[in-house]
């Protein structure tokens, strides 16, 4: 018997298509399943986005938050180092383009010894419409004259 033979009488031609009369059944997707599918995909996409709009919101405040603290400990260095801090209570805005959205404030006050001094330097910004800030403190000795 020959290949042709044996073929034909298993019920298949070499196509591959049923001689047998019933249909072949091809794999594929159904109309149900792309349509679940597309249902899924729609209820999931909406809350994907939620999550990574939150996540890029978090990692620009965190940003923000650590450029804060930089510069503020730039500024109390600064203020220290120069002597300036002896001049009281300031406020001010960075000069560089860059930070012009920060602000600054410095309070000084007495601590529990008359001679020690303290100092709180702050650094504000204004983030979806709040302000938002981080402050630094230190103790310091004034100079004698």
């Amino acid at each position: 018997m020959r290949h042709d033979e044996l073929t034909i009488r298993l019920g298949r031609s070499r196509s591959g298509a049923n001689l047998s009369g019933g249909r072949d059944r091809r794999r594929g997707f159904t109309f149900i399943e792309l349509l679940a599918t597309i249902v899924l995909i729609a209820v999931i996409m909406p809350v994907a986005m939620r999550s990574i709009g939150l996540c890029t919101r978090l990692a620009g405040q965190s940003r923000r938050q650590m450029e804060a603290a930089s510069l503020a400990k730039a500024k109390l260095t600064e203020l220290i180092v120069s002597g300036k801090w002896e001049d009281g209570n300031q406020r001010g805005q960075f000069e560089e383009k860059e930070w012009s959205d920060y602000e600054w404030s410095l309070t000084v006050k007495n601590w529990t010894d008359a001679l020690v001094r303290e100092l709180e330097l702050t650094v504000a910004w204004r983030s979806f419409g709040r302000q938002q800030g981080v402050t630094l403190g230190t103790l310091v000795y004034p100079e004698e004259n």
